[in-house]
């Protein structure tokens, strides 16, 4: 079979800026040590790349959301750094979590009851105070079955941390009741936005995800972390447009004169949406190539008024400050991020 040519969608991965961030965000932890989710193939950024980053940086607890995803993360971390947040739904997850080794992360009593009809054994359990999505009710903390868990990590999920919002001190309260209620060997509430609230949010482990990529969830964090991720695009056609010429769907866009464009490999089907029509620009060695006309599914258009001399195969940047670009489309950091197709080159 012939060797398959290279593709015209590639990512630039700073595994450098990557560690860094790791690392500002255990500094920030205080006497906490910071976890780091890689759930979503390391929100969108590849296991393989960023694993050994995280690892090499001190990183030894790691999160995922299905079971699907522990593979991966196996090649480089313990099965008991591994643990998965959605938990098993049949007695097959619970026999998978025993087999490998790995940490279920319990969300409910049909869970635990589920996990110790499998034999038990240590887990982790999540308990809800106030975002109502995955997590043991309050009202089921006094429940004797959870007494006969052997608890690792009892963990809360902060649901507003990323702002000033009175809920934060209210699930802070209700998590510490539940801390002193329910035995287990470690402590776990802040996310990324949630390490900068203060130390009390801290306890024993944090669980940084968007900011280990280069997301910025609260300005505090803004000197700290590094953009990690850089996609570009190529071009795979030069236009010259004449003065009337429409771009693209629905003739959104019509020349005003003659101008030269460049028809580049990216679309919606690789994360850039149409929300950036009429706002998104590329750019390469520092001129900036406004998008002309709608995005489509594989494509955009350029303005190559900057950069006449682009041609067809050269590359060119997608710009993914994602505070900024989530600023500007309208998308949010995280989106920006697992957002990113699998036909980018990692």
């Amino acid at each position: 079979m012939a060797d398959l040519p290279p593709g015209t969608l590639r990512l630039g991965l700073d595994r450098e800026a990557l560690a860094a961030n790791w690392r500002a965000l255990d500094r920030l932890s205080g006497a906490a040590h910071a976890g780091a989710a890689v759930k979503a193939d390391a929100y969108g950024l590849g296991v393989g790349g960023v694993m050994p980053a995280l690892t090499g940086a001190g990183a030894r607890q790691f999160f995922v959301a299905h079971w699907g995803e522990v593979p991966a993360v196996l090649k480089y971390a313990a099965p008991d750094q591994i643990a998965v947040l959605h938990g098993p739904l049949t007695p097959q997850d619970a026999a998978y979590a025993r087999a490998v080794g790995v940490r279920p992360v319990l969300n409910s009593l049909h869970q635990i009851h589920l996990w110790l009809e499998s034999g038990g054994g240590c887990c982790h359990l999540m308990v809800d105070t106030g975002i109502n999505r995955l997590g043991l009710a309050m009202a089921d903390i006094g429940d004797p079955v959870v007494g006969k868990l052997d608890i690792d990590i009892l963990m809360s999920h902060l649901a507003s941390a990323d702002e000033d919002s009175r809920l934060n001190a209210l699930q802070l309260q209700r998590f510490s009741a539940v801390a002193a209620a329910v035995s287990a060997r470690a402590l776990s509430l802040a996310n990324s936005a949630g390490i900068v609230l203060g130390k009390d949010f801290a306890f024993d482990l944090t669980r940084p995800g968007l900011s280990v990529y280069g997301g910025v969830p609260r300005d505090e964090l803004a000197g700290a972390i590094r953009q990690v991720a850089f996609p570009q695009a190529a071009i795979i056609q030069r236009r010259e447009l004449q003065a009337g010429d429409t771009v693209g769907y629905n003739a959104l866009f019509t020349a005003p004169a003659a101008m030269t464009a460049g028809v580049v490999s990216l679309g919606y089907a690789d994360g850039y949406l149409r929300c950036w029509t009429g706002k998104g620009a590329l750019f390469s060695d520092g001129a900036i190539l406004p998008v002309l006309g709608k995005v489509s599914m594989d494509m955009v258009v350029i303005d190559l008024a900057e950069a006449p001399s682009l041609r067809e195969g050269d590359w060119v940047d997608i710009p993914f400050d994602l505070a900024e670009s989530s600023a500007i489309s309208g998308l949010s950091q995280y989106e920006l991020l697992t957002g990113l197709g699998k036909r980018f080159a990692r």
